[in-house]
């Protein structure tokens, strides 16, 4: 008759100790190289970025001398200091690529802060002035054409300021719809001109200007800010996916907390497809960050959530797949250890010993002979479940002659106490249902500190076998 016995082995100590084992040292190791690899691609973004705010602000400087007497130096003051700004930003992000941290993220808001209060005051200066010019109501008087001549040149300053922010800037981005209420403005004007209405006309003109030089400055600040924004989440992203890449091998890390010599992890292969899941997730992300269609918010968020969630995601990545090449060999040693049990007690012979489907992340079959009779015995050590903490020995016999069930349980009951005397905490044996036997085994436990190591030959096997005896 055939048997099937089923025993269950509890690693959890085994695995403790080895979680608290598995740093991310190597990060730790590699952090000057890393620094360096994250500085040379982000200031290469930073470039890109900035290339793109330098060709816009030139148009503006072009646009402005376009402009007539009364607006050009008002623009041009403007004009300067928004040019400095990005001078300043784009030398703060350049000068910090790499290591980012919040102070400078503080500094950067405090220089933002205080051109925006400068902007500010001379948003102020420009209203007075406009106030001014539209109480200076004799001068409209002295002649109709000179009062025209007036209005069409700030009604031509309006709309060059609203082709420039019409070609050159988002505006709809964060500010919907303001353009063409604004420019709608400009057909009131030249309503009021051809009826002769100069005064009610130059007033609405200049209102329009100014509101169009302020969605111009305000639209200008803050796609800076975005650009700010973009090239921390782009910062945060490339160093995690450097991460990924430095981690893409490991080192096997012993009981001690030590990497053992001559092993290393390929966390890619044990992680069963998790790796690179993860790759493809830092990859979109990255791109998300680089994509200027991305908004101020998003990209923030890519730098303060999405950055986070991936790095951690990596730690536990690397960890799990760590876990599973130890439970691959911890599966070695237990059939190893059974082996050695079913030779000292019925003189069976390991004759073979592989992996399922040749894979180490599966099941770990050995095949034992007895030489006297011919009887075989193999022995299934798997996973209980998918990364759990336990594994499952079944022991299924395949006799030629008639062996008795009290015989096969015995077999069962001398492999729990020898792995019991090895440390391992184990289930009593049972039955497994539905063959010859019937029944299901109970959970065994394991030592504390096996050591892994590689699956043996089977000729190594028999020869350390044969040593012991």
């Amino acid at each position: 008759m055939s048997g099937r016995k089923r025993i269950q082995v509890d690693e959890s100590e085994w695995y403790r100790i080895q979680r608290k084992a598995q740093q991310l040292k190597e990060v730790q190791r590699n952090i000057p190289r890393l620094i360096e690899d994250v500085r040379s691609q982000t200031r290469a973004d930073i470039d890109r970025t900035f290339a793109g705010v330098q060709q816009r602000q030139r148009r503006h400087e072009e646009a402005v001398r376009a402009l007539s007497d009364q607006t050009r130096q008002l623009e041009a003051d403007t004009t300067r200091r928004l040019q400095q700004q990005a001078a300043d930003l784009h030398r703060s992000l350049d000068e910090t690529a790499g290591r980012i941290r919040e102070e400078t993220r503080r500094e950067l808001a405090r220089q933002h802060e205080e051109t925006t209060r400068a902007l500010a005051a001379e948003r102020a200066e420009r209203r007075a002035e406009m106030t001014r010019l539209s109480q200076d109501i004799e001068v409209i008087k002295a002649g109709e054409a000179r009062a025209e001549e007036m209005v069409r040149a700030w009604l031509a300053d309006a709309r060059t300021m609203a082709a420039l922010i019409a070609d050159t800037l988002p505006h709809e981005r964060y500010a919907p719809g303001a353009l063409n209420r604004l420019t709608g403005r400009l057909a009131t004007v030249e309503h009021n001109v051809a009826e002769g209405r100069f005064e009610a006309a130059l007033a609405v003109a200049q209102e329009t200007f100014h509101s169009l030089s302020d969605l111009r400055v305000d639209t200008e600040h803050r796609e800076l800010e975005r650009c700010s924004a973009q090239s921390e989440a782009v910062e945060a992203l490339v160093r995690v996916e450097r991460l990924i890449a430095g981690n893409e091998q490991r080192p096997v890390i012993g009981p001690d907390g030590e990497a053992l010599a001559g092993y290393r992890l390929d966390v890619v292969h044990w992680s069963e497809g998790e790796f690179d899941e993860l790759r493809q997730e830092a990859a979109d992300a990255l791109a998300r960050a680089r994509d200027d269609v991305t908004d101020t918010d998003e990209l923030r968020g890519l730098r303060d959530q999405e950055a986070t969630r991936l790095e951690q995601a990596l730690g536990g990545t690397v960890e799990r797949a760590g876990m599973r090449h130890l439970a691959s060999q911890i599966r070695v040693n237990l059939a190893d250890a059974v082996a050695q049990t079913l030779s000292d007690y019925a003189y069976y012979d390991l004759v073979d010993g592989k992996y399922e489907n040749a894979d180490a992340r599966g099941s770990y079959y050995a095949k034992l002979r007895n030489g006297a009779n011919g009887n075989e015995i193999v022995v299934d050590v798997s996973q209980a479940e998918r990364d759990s903490d336990q594994c499952v020995i079944r022991v299924l016999s395949y006799d030629h002659d008639v062996t008795a069930e009290a015989e096969l349980m015995d077999r069962a009951r001398a492999i729990q106490q020898a792995l019991e005397a090895d440390g391992h905490r184990v289930s009593a044996p049972e039955c497994e249902p539905d063959t010859p036997g019937g029944g299901q085994l109970p959970t065994p436990r394991p030592a504390p500190h096996p050591t892994p190591r590689p699956a043996p030959r089977p000729a190594e096997q028999r020869q350390s076998r044969k040593a012991a005896e």
